[in-house]
């Protein structure tokens, strides 16, 4: 069962060493990411699933002590999805999104629980999302979330997706539902939609709605801003 989650986004701008001389830029965001990882730990799950969205190669289920690396991004920084376990661990690499919770734990000393990772298709249909979510709830008597996505990528002329008028209305829903925990507003955001402003969160965010059903989890908004023109936003359920 579900007993507690942290939502967090996924740029790799959010790893100091990516953004360089912005890296100040991120520092609220960090903040209220190593606070909702403090919820997490204090859940005492018996199981962490780190869920973020992937292309292709990226998608599936990674073991514990899996490799990522930022080399993609200009800097040779390697990050593994917790410490290695002893048995053989697969090489093949994290998507970005979950490079970067697998940066989150090591950053807060992640050792509350084994992990596991799972990449998520950007397209994948909402009952898809949420069945997943289900899967990942009956895994393990207490099971913990950590939830990489990013909201709209529209929300200035700057930002990747440009303007788009329908961006800040998306993100402030995006930002009530995961604030308030609210299970059935976030099962009902509209794919499409998320699709064309480029939110990344949308499919990771529904698979943690299938994952609650039933957990009657409470929420909190602990950051939302869009520094680049992207909706970021760190919430935790527990």
């Amino acid at each position: 069962m579900l007993v507690a989650a942290a939502v967090c986004p996924c740029p790799p701008l959010l790893v100091p060493e990516v953004a360089a001389g912005a890296a100040f830029e991120m520092d609220a965001a960090r903040a209220a990411c190593t606070d909702a990882l403090g919820v997490l730990a204090a859940a005492r799950p018996d199981l962490l699933v780190v869920v973020g969205p992937a292309e292709q190669s990226g998608r599936g289920s990674f073991p514990q002590g899996a490799p990522g690396s930022f080399r993609g991004f200009g800097v040779d920084m390697a990050v593994r999805l917790g410490p290695t376990t002893g048995h053989s661990v697969p090489e093949r690499e994290l998507p970005p999104s979950l490079a970067v919770g697998a940066w989150l734990l090591e950053r807060t000393g992640w050792a509350d629980a084994p992990i596991e990772g799972l990449g998520v298709g950007e397209p994948l249909a909402p009952e898809r999302c949420t069945e997943a979510g289900r899967v990942i709830g009956a895994k393990a008597g207490r099971v913990a979330l950590l939830v990489m996505g990013d909201a709209s990528a529209c929300r200035t002329v700057k930002a990747p997706g440009y303007l788009d008028e329908r961006a800040a209305p998306f993100d402030a829903e995006v930002a009530r539902a995961l604030g308030a925990a609210d299970v059935a507003a976030v099962k009902a955001l509209d794919a499409e939609l998320a699709q064309e402003l480029k939110a990344s969160g949308r499919a990771p965010w529904q698979v943690l709605a299938g994952a609650a059903e039933g957990a009657n989890l409470t929420g909190a908004l602990l950051y939302e801003d869009a520094p680049y023109g992207v909706g970021y936003v760190v919430a935790a359920w527990s």
